[in-house]
């Protein structure tokens, strides 16, 4: 049994989509349309090896190089570092309750819109006082906070 050249495109174009889901790098899937634009052709048209080896190599780098730039930009989307500005600073002025006493050289815990949260604070405030979020720490795990 003797597969057809046209076939034997089509699942090579198989096997780089395979690599492609396997990698996630967005090359292979290039190559994987240079497979079944020249199994195409092949189909349609009866053409030798060379030929169907130059409209492999000159289908897939063109398609490389024209879409992979526009397709990474429509499949990642665009994020802003502000989107995680805001929800930091959502928490900044709420008050929240403590959980575990806080003294000046030890952190804290403090229960804030629905969580438990480290916090340190300058003064000793103990379990069951009321605070207010003053800032957030780098980590963005630990909260300062002042008493009420």
């Amino acid at each position: 049994m003797i597969f057809s050249p046209s076939l034997i495109l089509f699942f090579v174009g198989v096997v780089f989509l395979i690599g492609e889901l396997i990698t996630l790098g967005f090359i292979l899937i290039f190559f994987t349309a240079g497979c079944w634009v020249t199994g195409l052709f092949t189909w349609l048209f009866d053409i030798e090896l060379t030929s169907q080896m130059l409209i492999f190599i000159v289908s897939s780098l063109a398609l490389l190089f024209m879409l992979r730039r526009y397709a990474l930009n429509t499949l990642t989307g665009a994020t802003t570092d502000n989107i995680d500005d805001d929800y930091t600073n959502s928490k900044i002025g709420k008050k929240a309750i403590v959980t575990k006493t806080i003294t000046p050289d030890r952190p804290g815990e403090i229960q804030a819109m629905g969580s438990f949260w480290m916090a340190v604070a300058d003064t000793e405030i103990t379990e069951g006082q009321s605070v207010v979020i003053e800032s957030q720490s780098e980590d963005h795990l630990t909260f300062k906070v002042k008493p009420v």
